[in-house]
């Protein structure tokens, strides 16, 4: 599986909900294989906006997130690039599999590599799941949240802003 290529430094903790969206650094540097072969990466998702969520699959508000995910992109998955990836161990590819089957999930579904699991990445640390990060069209992370669920609300309030 392709691994992250990382950045400089991680950015920073979720912004306030209400705060002005702003880039955080530069465009992003990322490369997942999906489950089901797509790619997952900057190069692929470039030219609209994307929202990445970092997952568990023992971890309900995990769970929950999807849930939200998958109904957005029933709506405007051909304006806006959805993708997961789980920081389930490669052992755990069958568990993963399944978890996306069972949620009914339409978009890509990833393993995370090491440097991903160990906060190496050019998302930074993502432990605390689920982490839901915005990418502007050019790829640079503009929202992030850490260790809550964002709400279908939240979320495409900030798409709107980052258009």
């Amino acid at each position: 599986m392709a691994g992250c290529r990382g950045a400089s430094s991680a950015p920073p903790a979720a912004l306030p909900v209400g705060v002005s969206l702003q880039a955080i650094g530069p465009p992003v540097d990322f490369s997942f294989s999906a489950l089901d072969g797509r790619a997952v990466s900057s190069e692929a998702t470039r030219g609209r906006p994307t929202v990445v969520t970092f997952v568990t699959t023992g971890s309900l508000p995990s769970q929950a997130q999807v849930d939200f995910l998958v109904a957005m992109a029933r709506n405007d998955a051909d304006r806006v690039n959805y993708a997961a990836i789980a920081l389930d161990s490669d052992e755990q590819r069958e568990l993963v599999e399944m978890y996306a089957k069972a949620l009914s999930i339409p978009f890509p579904v990833a393993l995370a590599d090491d440097r991903t699991r160990a906060g190496a990445s050019a998302f930074g640390d993502v432990s605390a799941v689920p982490v839901t990060v915005l990418l502007d069209r050019i790829g640079r992370v503009v929202w992030r949240v850490d260790g809550r669920v964002a709400k279908s609300a939240e979320i495409r309030a900030a798409i709107r802003s980052a258009r």
